[in-house]
């Protein structure tokens, strides 16, 4: 499953109303670690497809849904279910960190 490239537009419809528990990478282009992560969020989204969806959001472009969320430091791994956050990951983390977390949020 590819990764949704996530804005104000779709944000209800992918996050908010998703039957499957989401993936949000809270990111910027000129992010470092961002970068590093990126990769890994893309492989694990395609290890994992069907049993969860993941989204990247660019804070820069949308900057209220970072602050709605209390987006301070990126890059964030956010997990929703049933439209509310249910954990979260704040910087770079490796593979085996992240897959761990996911297997937490899927059950």
């Amino acid at each position: 499953m590819a990764v949704i490239d996530l804005n104000a537009n779709n944000w209800e419809e992918e996050v908010t109303k998703s039957e499957l528990p989401v993936l949000v990478d809270f990111w910027a282009p000129w992010c470092g670690p961002c970068k590093m992560v990126g990769p890994l969020v893309e492989t694990l989204a395609a290890e994992n497809a069907g049993k969860i969806n993941v989204g990247k959001l660019n804070v820069d472009e949308n900057k209220s849904i970072a602050v709605q969320y209390g987006i301070r430091g990126i890059p964030t791994l956010a997990f929703f279910q049933d439209g509310k956050e249910v954990k979260r990951i704040v910087g770079a983390q490796g593979k085996e960190q992240l897959q761990k977390a996911i297997d937490e949020v899927i059950g």
